[in-house]
């Protein structure tokens, strides 16, 4: 390994963020001035790129994302909301409550953080607002529950993580030392999210009821009601439907990831025109030019990404990370913490997407050396990285709950750190006990 050459990726790199570059070209600057100084042909950085975008798997990166653009569009989204709301009851941080199984509900349509933080933020906050809790509060939890878009399947992240990790292989001394490891795929990622998912929103709703109990939200004033509820889920049945569809499919193995993708977009076509009737050509316009503007945006960054992690891999940069790390401490405890804190930090500055395609070919080879496996590696990824959508400066889900709330990030954000602690504590919990994500993958025989 070079150490120069360690120098001048990562120079190059955080030199151009510092000045305000895009990520796309810090990434794609940093690369070439790396292959001129191997002396290799910058000819070579047009095959990578080719490469990297020419995969079936990433076919489902457009396709989920349509499919998530249309439900808003063809109103499934509101019917969800609605049957979440309706759960609220007179139970204390009902509304709340009812706000992150919203956005749980939401989640498994739209594989986004933003998306769902917007689709159940429109109607919940107003919502929240009128009923007493406050904008800043109703803003906060919206922002914290939407990062729970991104781990629960389908999820875009675990497209792009499992994309980026197919192609790499243990090390020799880490399968001798640790046994065989799984191999990693779209569908195994989307089964093993479930009971992480569920963990991560379990600890938003205790830390909301603890909340909401100090602040003396009670809830409505009109009683749980079996009749609304079934009501609720009546009109919105074939919105219900759509997980159980998608998931339903790839779980089953009646078909891949991607082309369960394209199965919920004509669901969607079907149930948005012929029977909620709400979906029509402008709204279809609509949502292809958001679909186009997302994945060009990712395809660019993945590609570069894709370079930049090559260059990495080619030269044995992340085995040295991986032997500084097991030169400090060999306690798997230890080197979670480690990652975890360094996921937190980087999600508060990186984009999701971009930080898993170029922390991937760095950071798995460190979780193989001591035994971490590479399905409960990238489940624990997502989730830390999810924190970043509620954490300044980049905080997404932030900019897009202070924008429907009126109310400044920074008093979200102060409004936000309960629930930042109770994710992360989760994420502990995800870390410590595997079962947590591979028990689901194994039943099903995956």
């Amino acid at each position: 390994m070079d150490n120069l050459l360690i120098e001048i990726i990562f120079g190059a790199f955080f030199g151009l963020l510092v000045l305000g570059a895009p990520i796309t070209v810090a990434l794609g600057v940093s690369s070439l001035v790396a292959m001129i100084y191997l002396g290799d042909n910058p000819i070579k950085m047009v095959q990578m790129a080719w490469s990297s975008v020419g995969s079936f798997p990433l076919m489902a990166l457009p396709a989920f994302i349509l499919a998530g653009a249309l439900m808003e569009a063809a109103g499934l989204s509101r019917r969800l909301i609605s049957v979440a709301e309706s759960l609220a009851g007179p139970f204390t941080g009902g509304l709340s409550a009812a706000t992150i199984v919203a956005c749980l509900f939401f989640g498994a349509i739209s594989g986004s953080g933003p998306a769902t933080t917007a689709a159940v933020g429109m109607l919940m906050i107003p919502a929240m607002s009128r009923q007493g809790y406050g904008p800043g509060y109703a803003a906060s939890v919206t922002a914290a529950a939407g990062g729970l878009g991104i781990i629960i399947p389908p999820s875009i992240p675990m497209v792009i993580y499992g994309i980026s990790a197919m192609g790499m292989q243990p090390d020799p001394a880490a399968v001798e030392a640790h046994g065989t490891f799984q191999s990693v795929s779209i569908s195994k990622l989307f089964i093993a999210g479930f009971l992480p998912g569920a963990v991560m929103a379990g600890g938003l709703l205790v830390m909301n009821y603890i909340r909401c109990r100090i602040r003396g939200f009670h809830g409505s004033d009109e009683p749980l009601s079996l009749h609304k509820v079934a009501c609720a889920c009546y009109k919105g049945f074939w919105a219900l439907m759509a997980p159980v569809v998608i998931l339903g499919g790839i779980y089953s193995g009646f078909f891949t990831p991607t082309e369960a993708a394209i199965v919920a977009i004509f669901y969607t076509l079907f149930v948005g025109a012929a029977i909620y009737r709400e979906l029509d050509l402008g709204e279809m316009i609509k949502a292809l030019d958001t679909t186009t503007w997302l994945s060009g945006r990712v395809l660019l960054v993945l590609f570069t990404a894709t370079i930049f992690g090559r260059i990495l891999v080619e030269n044995d940069v992340p085995g040295a990370i991986a032997g500084g790390v097991l030169s400090l401490t060999t306690n798997i405890y230890a080197i979670w913490a480690m990652i975890i804190g360094m996921l937190l930090i980087i999600g508060m500055f990186m984009e999701t997407l971009a930080a898993i395609m170029i922390l991937v070919p760095v950071m798995l080879p460190v979780a193989y050396m001591v035994g971490i496996d590479p399905i409960h590696f990238g489940i624990v990824m997502i989730c830390t990285l999810s924190v970043g959508f509620q954490t300044p400066p980049l905080g997404e889900n932030l900019f897009i709950a202070s924008g429907i709330s009126g109310v400044s990030i920074e008093r979200i954000s102060l409004r936000a750190i309960p629930f930042a602690i109770a994710s992360i504590s989760a994420i502990f919990v995800i870390a410590s006990f595997p079962e947590l994500t591979l028990w689901l993958p194994r039943m099903l025989g995956y």
